[in-house]
């Protein structure tokens, strides 16, 4: 019994150590204790080919997941923590070429290029492209597999760039 006690204390201990600390939470997230507000700005779709709702896909995937997984506020903009840039490249591609020369699976592929800036530590600042892909049956219509596919991509970049952002693994 007095070892169940004696662990118990200690767990409780360093969850309040974590709390009061806010450097630590247990999604993994480090943030400075200062940080209270994080910006995502809207991205701009700058790719050769367009699909109209992926930059408001994206950019609302970014903010769910900051909102969710940490602390802090969203603010439309100059957070504590800033996010902004562009999605560089939307791309369809043939992958594993059959014996008839025609594609057996194609591959969707999505380059975004991100900024972060974290105004009380700036050696987590950084400037960098992440790119996700998704590969469907070349058998099946883009159209129709376009949304599991998009959700899939971007649920890829935005663990990216939370990762990168403010997890310190």
């Amino acid at each position: 019994m007095k070892k169940i006690l004696k662990h118990s204390a200690f767990l409780l201990f360093i969850v309040m150590f974590c709390h009061a600390c806010k450097m630590y939470s247990f999604t993994g997230a480090s943030i400075p204790a200062e940080a209270k507000t994080v910006s995502v700005a809207t991205f701009e779709n700058k790719a050769s080919l367009v699909e109209p709702t992926l930059a408001q896909l994206l950019t609302d995937a970014l903010r769910d997941k900051f909102v969710s997984q940490t602390t802090l506020d969203l603010v439309d903009q100059e957070g504590d923590l800033q996010l902004e840039g562009d999605i560089t490249a939307y791309r369809i591609s043939p992958i594993a070429i059959q014996g008839d020369q025609t594609a057996a699976m194609n591959r969707l592929s999505i380059t975004i290029r991100v900024k972060f800036t974290n105004l009380y530590d700036d050696t987590k600042d950084y400037e960098q492209s992440f790119t996700r892909y998704a590969d469907y049956s070349s058998e099946e219509d883009l159209a129709s597999e376009l949304t599991g596919l998009l959700d899939d991509i971007n649920e890829a970049l935005v663990e990216d760039v939370f990762n990168k952002a403010v997890v310190n693994w």
